[in-house]
């Protein structure tokens, strides 16, 4: 199990979140976690180049993880995106458990639970969705976020103090998962971790960015561009991966020629939720 995060890190962590350092407060982690989620975008750009000009096959250190963001403008995929923001909570003090969930197989998402003014909240900042609060989890009825075609709802605790979220598209379930409160070490994920760099993974076959303002998204789901605001969504599709690169650069900041080298080996698109 890693340690707390060397100050140094921690306060490079939080300049390119551009929040200050806080006592822990339900009102400090509110801000951390509408930093993460807007700052560190869900993107597999950053795991395409790595694996095909590193030949990385894991998660990406802390370093090496803050210099994707300051100088590609890279996030990532639940993995690294939920850990290392992990790993920062952990060291600014908060009481924080790292937690699988269960999609089609056990274990296969990674969330954070933080227990913080006396109460416990969910954080998620690998979904690709808009969860810029800290999610209750002493829910007494569904906790719903809605954002264009998307509907999210997070059930009450069940009897094993498990938090089921679901999402809905269109108004059908298009995909969910079960948050489970046992705290987990990173090497318990380090089978998943590597089955998701597997020639079959959804990430190695899809591309999936999504980037979350206080009242609208931009997400660039294979050759599709959604732009959400309110309960509107219009989508415009993109007409080659070079016009994807230059639609990537624009929205997100990724440079086109990191763009280009990461999707040059992506075949049949599939779908990133199915």
């Amino acid at each position: 199990m890693l340690g707390p995060l060397h100050e140094d890190l921690v306060e490079r962590y939080l300049r390119a979140l551009g929040v200050p350092r806080r006592e822990p407060s339900a009102e400090a982690l509110a801000e951390l976690v509408a930093a993460h989620v807007m700052r560190v975008p869900f993107e597999n750009i950053s795991k395409l180049y790595r694996k095909n000009r590193l030949g990385l096959t894991g998660l990406p250190g802390i370093e090496r993880f803050l210099e994707g963001i300051e100088q590609y403008h890279f996030g990532g995929t639940c993995y690294s995106n939920n850990f290392h923001f992990y790993t920062l909570l952990a060291s600014l003090g908060y009481g924080v458990k790292l937690c699988g969930a269960d999609m089609s197989n056990p274990d296969v998402h990674m969330v954070i639970m933080v227990e913080v003014d006396g109460r416990e909240y969910l954080v998620d900042g690998g979904y690709a969705a808009p969860f810029l609060s800290p999610l209750p989890r002493d829910l007494a009825e569904d906790y719903v976020i809605a954002l264009g075609r998307d509907r999210y709802v997070l059930k009450p605790q069940d009897a094993a103090g498990c938090s089921r979220l679901e999402m809905y598209r269109d108004g059908a379930v298009k995909h969910s998962y079960l948050a489970k409160p046992m705290p987990r070490k990173i090497e318990e994920f380090g089978r998943v971790i590597a089955n998701s760099f597997r020639a079959s993974a959804t990430f190695l076959n899809a591309l999936l960015l999504a980037r979350f303002y206080r009242d609208r998204s931009v997400v660039i789901h294979n050759l599709a561009v959604i732009e959400s605001r309110g309960n509107e969504a219009t989508i415009r599709s993109l007409g080659s991966r070079e016009e994807l690169a230059g639609e990537v650069e624009r929205q997100f900041g990724i440079p086109r020629e990191v763009v280009g080298e990461a999707v040059s080996e992506l075949h049949d698109l599939v779908d990133a939720w199915g």
